[in-house]
């Protein structure tokens, strides 16, 4: 899934690199003329004409300029900085910290309706309890060596889950069987964090489906990944955050969503399985 999910950001750049390529033309210019105007090679024209490399800010001003086509700077720049901010390595993502990485996304939660989320690796930060997301974070700091600004990003998470209970928005959470079976911050985190699910499968706009482990499964686990409304899905990898636009990708997640939730159990089943986790950290 992670490897076709790289082609909205591949798409956005391609857009990019179509549209100087007809500015290009539009001017009456080769590629050839464009590089000799900005005093650059040839083979770099092509490489950006064609997507292989993508241009920087200044190289779109450069372009620009040499098309006569100064007015639409600001335009396409705008698109190389969407195109960039699809694919977000955790260096780049966090260098400023846990706490802005946490905040930049508060506007994104408060105008999506409709939540889908799967994981398969920990519980969704949105149904985290405080305990559970300080030693999450905390193991994220030291792992990365961020600057430590655990408590402030702690509390930035704990206030973006008030959208649980705000407005008429629905969500819906899968987590593989192996998420509450293993977890982090130590038995009584964990005890805290399962009794937490428990509650908030009982809220009348959440829907809390487990899958359960089994030799025989048809759909195999996935990336963990978010799906907001029909608009974007967000994927959290080993190496960075990958933002999706794409119908056709979200239409392929919010499918892989539907075939999961199938394998998932839920309600006194699914509390069942919750219960004999909490048992057996006893």
């Amino acid at each position: 899934m992670a490897a076709s999910a790289s082609s909205s950001a591949q798409q956005a750049r391609q857009t990019l690199a179509d549209r100087l390529g007809e500015m290009c033309r539009d001017a009456g210019l080769t590629g050839r003329d464009l590089a000799a105007r900005c005093e650059w090679s040839p083979s770099k024209s092509s490489r950006i004409i064609n997507g292989r490399t993508p241009p920087s800010t200044d190289d779109i001003r450069a372009w620009c300029q040499a098309c006569g086509a100064d007015s639409q700077t600001e335009d396409l720049i705008a698109m190389l900085r969407t195109a960039e901010g699809m694919w977000v390595g955790w260096r780049r993502m966090e260098r400023s910290g846990l706490k802005q990485a946490q905040e930049a996304r508060l506007p994104l939660y408060q105008r999506t309706r409709r939540f889908r989320s799967y994981s398969s690796w920990l519980v969704p930060g949105m149904i985290q309890t405080q305990p559970y997301t300080t030693a999450a974070l905390q193991a994220i700091q030291r792992r990365r060596g961020l600057v430590n600004d655990v408590a402030e990003a702690v509390a930035a998470r704990m206030e973006r889950q008030r959208v649980l209970y705000e407005g008429d928005r629905r969500f819906a959470f899968l987590v593989e069987e192996s998420v509450i079976r293993s977890g982090i911050g130590g038995a009584e985190v964990m005890s805290g964090q399962l009794g937490h699910l428990i509650s908030i499968a009982s809220l009348p706009n959440v829907s809390l489906g487990v899958v359960p482990m089994r030799p025989d499964r048809e759909r195999w686990p996935v990336e963990g990944f978010w799906i907001y409304d029909t608009a974007q899905v967000n994927v959290e990898l080993v190496s960075g955050y990958l933002t999706i636009t794409q119908p056709s990708e979200v239409a392929m997640y919010a499918d892989t969503f539907a075939e999961l939730a199938d394998l998932a159990v839920y309600g006194a089943t699914a509390r069942a399985l919750i219960a004999a986790a909490m048992e057996s950290l006893a």
